[in-house]
């Protein structure tokens, strides 16, 4: 679908959280499958399971994974996408390799080799299908981003430790949008970086900060069909918004009300009803370290809030214009009138 010539941003109201505390324990990262379901992929030790199996109206469906460094486990895991078969590959930066599942969670293969040669691997981190379904990994501490076959076949790669266009200081997370461009989250650069799919420098945006547009070490990433990017600004406790030119849009501090399960456990424990009574709310509600954001083809933004143990959901709400319905660009960008 191409993309509209201008959007009119009507809002992007919350709309709910998911899980809770010992049931989606440190998530990192969210996967989008069919028909509501969603794939909660979580970092704790010696953990029965680290993928939630899970849907938009806060069901459990059970677990996927073990903990460990056999053979379809799992001990650092960072990022979890689902194929259009709902399979599901996550990268291991402890194992530096990519493990794959059915949506049952059997097991599917991995593919992976610690090195710095090309196909080789340093703590992949973020990855990211494209239209072919051919993976980005942002190989962390090779300070790079490297393109595979999903069954691991290496086709090209692009970076080096800098600065400057196109380097890199330990890339994290990897998006890419539905015209083919690549975007990475250059972690200790606290910069966004966009690429060709062949790895040419196109721009970049963001600056070290807490300021509006600024970072401190980005995380997760991904791209919606207008072309919108967000960006999981760890150190900073929040969740920015650019457009596809890197311009700031907003940011999300977080919103949080109890979830459909947290409810039903806190209706059968008496003693966490009068904490949460004597507790100063306003706290409670505001992302703490996301991890990575989620956006699917309905506008619904899933927010791994990692240090609160829960997803975060918003909608956005906005309208496509075409050139007669929007004015041209203006000189100054704000809404204010002299």
């Amino acid at each position: 679908m191409p993309r509209p010539y201008g959007l009119l941003r009507a809002g992007f109201p919350y709309v709910k959280t998911l899980g809770m505390r010992r049931l989606t324990n440190f998530p990192v990262d969210v996967a989008i499958g069919r028909e509501g379901r969603l794939y909660i992929l979580c970092r704790q030790e010696s953990a029965a399971a680290l993928i939630r199996r899970y849907t938009v109206e806060d069901e459990d469906l059970g677990e996927i994974g073990k903990y460990g460094l056999g053979d379809g486990e799992m001990k650092w895991p960072v990022s979890i996408i689902a194929d259009a078969d709902e399979n599901l590959y996550v990268s291991d930066e402890a194992a530096h390799r990519v493990v794959s599942y059915s949506m049952e969670g059997e097991r599917l293969g991995s593919w992976g080799e610690h090195g710095a040669g090309p196909g080789q691997l340093d703590r992949p981190a973020g990855i990211a299908f494209d239209a072919d379904e051919n993976i980005y990994v942002a190989d962390a501490m090779n300070h790079r981003v490297q393109k595979f076959t999903k069954d691991g076949r290496f086709i090209l790669g692009w970076g080096s430790r800098g600065r400057g266009a196109g380097e890199f200081d330990m890339p994290y997370g990897v998006a890419v949008d539905d015209e083919g461009f690549v975007y990475a989250a250059d972690w200790r650069n606290d910069r966004i970086q966009k690429f060709t799919a062949e790895g040419e420098f196109a721009l970049a945006f963001g600056s070290p900060g807490s300021g509006d547009g600024q970072l401190d070490r980005p995380s997760g990433i991904d791209v919606d069909s207008h072309g919108d990017v967000y960006v999981a600004d760890w150190r900073n406790d929040r969740v920015q918004l650019f457009n596809h030119e890197g311009r700031y849009v907003q940011k999300f501090l977080g919103d949080a009300s109890l979830s459909k399960v947290s409810r039903e456990y806190m209706l059968t424990n008496a003693s966490p009803n009068r904490m949460r009574d004597m507790a100063d709310l306003e706290p409670q509600k505001y992302l703490r370290r996301p991890r990575s954001v989620a956006v699917d083809e309905d506008g619904l933004m899933f927010i791994a809030d990692n240090g609160s143990y829960r997803v975060q959901v918003y909608r956005k709400e906005a309208i496509p214009l075409s050139p007669r319905e929007m004015g041209p660009p203006r000189r100054s960008p704000t809404l204010q009138q002299e």
